[in-house]
């Protein structure tokens, strides 16, 4: 299955490179591009990629407000975010408004091919070291999280509060299953059930709350 993908970027060397880059690969097909965030609303709206590959800073509408218009429209939406750099309090923002994930600019084209397919089969960009240092250095800092979502933590069970903090240290299910001693297929569950306890839309959002929620110390 092929998988569609948007770029957005304000750049034309950018997005035209990202495009090559993509469209050599066999299971992947760009689909359009948008040169600001208020262009890339109106492309999914109509055009419905799998994954959005989506820049922060651009005029009209930045990356940040367009991935939050296209989440809140849509809540199965894939937003992969692009940056220059790694500890960007702007990607952290976004990763807040449900970007699944980011990339660097310099990503080379295999990295760039995996982070579109994990993002496409519905899975979290957080395996790369950068986005855990992302978090705890922005979650020091961030605002307090809002009294009523951090009392739903304790809807918690002790073991999905165990099963929420190996997500905010960047664990993969099947890492999960093996550090509790489970069958991976339990560790799905516990996440679905966190994820609609906290009123989360994916594991990106979960270690972000984490952090915010102090369940996990930064640094």
């Amino acid at each position: 299955m092929t998988i569609r993908v948007l770029i957005v970027d304000d750049q034309i060397m950018v997005r035209e490179g990202f495009s090559v880059l993509l469209n050599a690969m066999p299971d992947i097909e760009v689909v359009g591009e948008a040169v600001n965030g208020r262009e890339a609303v109106r492309q999914v709206e109509a055009l419905r990629p799998d994954v959005v590959l989506m820049d922060i800073r651009m005029p009209e509408m930045n990356g940040i407000d367009a991935t939050r218009a296209i989440v809140a429209a849509d809540g199965d939406a894939k937003v992969l975010v692009l940056t220059t750099f790694d500890l960007d309090e702007y990607v952290y923002q976004a990763l807040r408004a449900g970007a699944s994930g980011f990339l660097l600019k310099d990503a080379s084209a295999r990295q760039l091919a995996e982070g579109v397919r994990v993002v496409a089969s519905g899975e979290a960009l957080l395996a790369p070291t950068v986005t855990k240092r992302l978090i705890t250095e922005f979650a020091k800092t961030a605002e307090a999280v809002r009294p009523p979502a951090l009392a739903r933590v304790g809807d918690l069970t002790e073991r999905e509060t165990e099963v929420l903090v190996l997500i905010a240290q960047g664990l993969s299910n099947g890492e999960i299953a093996s550090h509790l001693v489970v069958a991976e297929s339990t560790i799905k569950t516990h996440v679905s059930r966190i994820l609609v306890k906290l009123g989360l839309r994916d594991r990106t959002q979960a270690a972000v709350f984490a952090y915010e929620a102090r369940l996990v110390t930064p640094g």
